[in-house]
């Protein structure tokens, strides 16, 4: 059997008693180690609380070298661990396709993620759009489809969230040129470099004579360590959170679209003065740019 087995967002002990179960009694565990990491505690920390040794899965092994993973499930007990929901990714759906190809059964053993404890900001689930992916750029790759995407979903009135980018075990230019196996440090996209490019896509696009469809002005929010004890929820203008430090990763961004009176109000508890400004003269009946 192969088991996908959910972590949560916060720290080691947010796996499900019903997901301890399984690692404490499979063969091999690994633990994904490129789409999200916990905010609190590393692969030590849960090789102690869960009393097994953990095995890396990183982007390669998941996506090149899935046969390692699932050798011998067909007989034995093989555990996949997920930070947050196993199928936050799509990358985990492609895992599942390949054991049914293969002939081995899975179960899946699922927990919170930034999908639905996005929810603690106050704005509601069900008025959400497209998730939207946000990219580091590089001096020559500058992509705006993600802008594009927030922009059409909050001409619906709907907010997006965003999931901002990990770099994990990338190598540089050159050094993959060279084929060294030398790896540049971890990066995670924080609020204000999110905020920062689509404040850039803004100014780019009224210099082009475009109506940009987003503003400096609107009202978004800027999370951080969601799940754990130090979570910060900060509500402000996309200007501000251009230059708001919210600490260590993992960090998300909600541009929001069209709010119901009652997310004005769970708004207000994490506003910035700048940004209650602008909640308290919203007309939400009609509030969309």
């Amino acid at each position: 059997m192969l088991y996908l087995v959910g972590l949560g967002l916060g720290d080691v002990k947010d796996i499900t008693v019903k997901g301890l179960e399984v690692v404490k009694s499979c063969s091999r565990v690994y633990l994904e180690a490129y789409t999200s990491i916990l905010t609190t505690g590393g692969k030590e920390a849960l090789e102690e609380y869960y009393g097994r040794e953990l095995i890396i899965a990183d982007r390669d092994l998941v996506e090149l070298k899935a046969d390692e993973i699932l050798k011998e499930a067909d007989t034995s007990d093989v555990a996949f661990l997920v930070v947050g929901d196993p199928f936050g990714a799509t990358t985990h759906s492609d895992l599942v396709m390949r054991a049914v190809h293969a002939g081995i059964s899975y179960r899946v053993v699922h927990n919170a993620s930034i999908m639905n404890a996005v929810g603690c900001c106050g704005l509601q689930l069900y008025s959400f759009g497209e998730t939207v992916s946000i990219v580091f750029w590089a001096d020559d790759w500058r992509p705006e489809s993600f802008y594009d995407k927030i922009k059409k979903n909050r001409s619906m009135g709907l907010h997006s969230l965003c999931l901002l980018d990990i770099k994990v075990k990338e190598q540089s230019i050159e050094n993959l040129m060279r084929g060294k196996q030398v790896y540049e440090p971890p990066r995670f996209m924080s609020v204000s470099q999110a905020a920062q490019q689509l404040l850039d896509i803004i100014q780019k696009r009224r210099e082009e004579g475009e109506e940009p469809g987003l503003s400096e002005d609107m009202v978004c929010v800027g999370m951080a360590r969601v799940g754990a004890e130090d979570q910060m929820i900060r509500t402000a203008t996309l200007r501000q959170l251009g230059s708001c430090d919210l600490g260590p990763p993992l960090h998300s961004l909600i541009v929001t679209g069209r709010l119901h009176p009652l997310e004005v109000d769970m708004l207000r508890l994490s506003a910035a003065p700048e940004a209650l400004a602008h909640l308290e003269v919203m007309d939400s009946s009609t509030y969309t740019s």
